[in-house]
């Protein structure tokens, strides 16, 4: 083969499988043995499982040999980020307060995998209770970005970024609360896709912001996104948010959307002041290519998106001070061995268990929450998310879907904006307002920087029309075949 096993793409894989070319042992070995050659240097992995990755691979190979598989990914290495429940398994969320956590139970997404027959590889490292957006919150340890390991892999799904990249598994999901699927896709060089919220299952999610997390692929090329969102997509009894909208069978809908000239939007206040020059350059690039596609370019104002940053850390900080309450060092987290008494367990426990990131939100949380403060911050953040959705739906009634570049700056330096936390929010300001607005949207790579730092063109379309951005994307993808490109490790 002219490629190593693990930088084929899933759909390629299947191929290969099913004509008995390989077998998912060796393909399940490739991915464990290149782990063991590069993780020391990446860090994407918090635990790793080989017996059981090598044993769900043995089950598969005997399934295809009886002439019979599970589902559309029998045999395909799958890592999740280590948020997601699965029986048995760590889940860790990247916080000492977790640390020792097994979880008893598996959500509705990696259960539904698990049916597809997918091998569950692994657990992804992330930023603390998906906190940051460069994966230097993590309890464990740093991750490092595959294209130049002195750089951040982006967040709070670097681990899963950076393991695509890395050729450390097929396939990975994230989750997605103000970018931390898309961000990281971008600086990595992979796709990642952020469904509308509601179309995917949020049971065994652990939660950061339960009105904006959402969990999606991340994968090599767009095809293996839309593979993935096929077996994962779907109403879920065991989740409220869940939305009863009808699944498209994803890869056939996306060749329908792939060549057809469309109306995009050229978001005009994602292209000022704060784009780093260079990924200006390769997104306009980008953009000239749909052009000559057929694609009319709209220039679109969204000014109300200007706000998004301030809206968005009003209600994530809230929900988050809400959510992790549970983690209170006496039923099931980390429990100080300081304590005095019952109040001073409850203090030393989380005082201990969560790092400076996590502190801080839960801190700013509370505050927006507490009494005098919630009608001029929280009620006040929620009024603007609606004019913000508002806007985006207007702009929908004349462009099918909006372009923009996925960051400001490509990858940085480890340590650069740690200690700015600004800084650092400041990086998913092309990301945020699509949580907040429910949307879909997804991460392509479009390109390289001057240092050959990959740079990431997002796409955003309107709700539940995943299938559409995911064309649009496809067309893309057939004539820059960027996913071709591997770092060299």
């Amino acid at each position: 083969m002219s490629k190593p096993l693990y930088y084929h793409s899933a759909e390629e894989l299947v191929a290969l499988l099913n004509k008995k070319v390989i077998s998912s042992v060796e393909l399940t070995r490739a991915v464990i043995e290149r782990t063991r050659d590069v993780e020391p240097k990446i860090g994407a992995f918090i635990s790793v499982n080989e017996a059981d990755a090598l044993k769900q691979a043995e089950a598969s190979d005997k399934r295809r040999a009886e002439g019979r598989t599970l589902g559309a990914l029998d045999g395909i290495p799958l890592s999740p980020k280590d948020v997601l429940a699965d029986e048995n398994q760590p889940l860790t969320c990247a916080s000492k307060i977790l640390k020792d956590f097994i979880s008893p139970y598996t959500g509705t997404v990696m259960q539904r995998l698990r049916n597809a027959g997918a091998v569950i590889w692994g657990r992804l490292n992330l930023d603390e209770f998906t906190m940051g957006s460069s994966n230097e919150t993590s309890y464990f340890k740093p991750c490092c970005n595959p294209w130049n390991t002195e750089c951040i892999p982006g967040g709070s799904s670097g681990g899963s970024a950076a393991a695509i990249a890395a050729g450390q598994t097929i396939l990975a999901l994230g989750s997605d609360t103000g970018g931390s699927i898309r961000q990281p896709a971008a600086l990595c060089g992979i796709v990642g896709l952020k469904p509308t919220y509601g179309r995917v299952s949020r049971f065994g999610l652990a939660a950061h912001a339960s009105s904006l997390d959402q969990i999606g692929p991340m994968t090599r090329t767009v095809a293996d996104a839309a593979l993935v969102m096929e077996i994962i997509a779907g109403l879920d009894p065991h989740d409220s948010t869940s939305y009863n909208a009808q699944v498209p069978v994803y890869r056939e809908a996306l060749k329908a959307h792939a060549h057809v000239p469309k109306k995009l939007g050229i978001l005009k206040e994602f292209f000022g002041d704060g784009l780093a020059p260079d990924i200006r350059s390769v997104v306009e690039k980008a953009l000239r290519f749909y052009e000559k596609q057929g694609c009319e370019l709209i220039e679109i104002s969204l000014p109300k998106t200007t706000l998004s940053i301030p809206v968005y850390y009003v209600i994530a900080t809230a929900e988050a001070s809400s959510n992790l309450a549970r983690y209170d060092g006496i039923r099931y987290t980390h429990r100080s061995t300081k304590a005095k008494d019952g109040i001073d367990l409850y203090r030393k426990s989380r005082e201990e268990g969560f790092g400076s990131e996590v502190k801080r939100r839960i801190i700013l949380g509370t505050y927006v929450l507490s009494s005098g403060h919630y009608d001029a911050y929280y009620l006040r953040a929620q009024k603007v998310r609606t004019l913000i959705r508002n806007d985006f739906m207007t702009a929908f009634e004349s462009v099918d879907a909006i372009l923009c570049p996925t960051t400001p700056n490509p990858a940085f330096r480890r340590g650069e904006k740690l200690n700015d936390p600004l800084a650092m929010y400041l990086e998913d300001i092309y990301t945020v307002p699509v949580n907040i607005a429910g949307l879909p949207g997804i991460s392509i790579p479009c390109g390289f920087t001057t240092n050959n730092l990959p740079v990431g063109l997002q796409i955003i379309g309107k709700p539940f029309r995943e299938e559409e951005i995911l064309g649009i994307a496809q067309t893309f993808e057939a004539n820059h075949p960027f996913a071709q490109q591997t770092p060299i490790l």
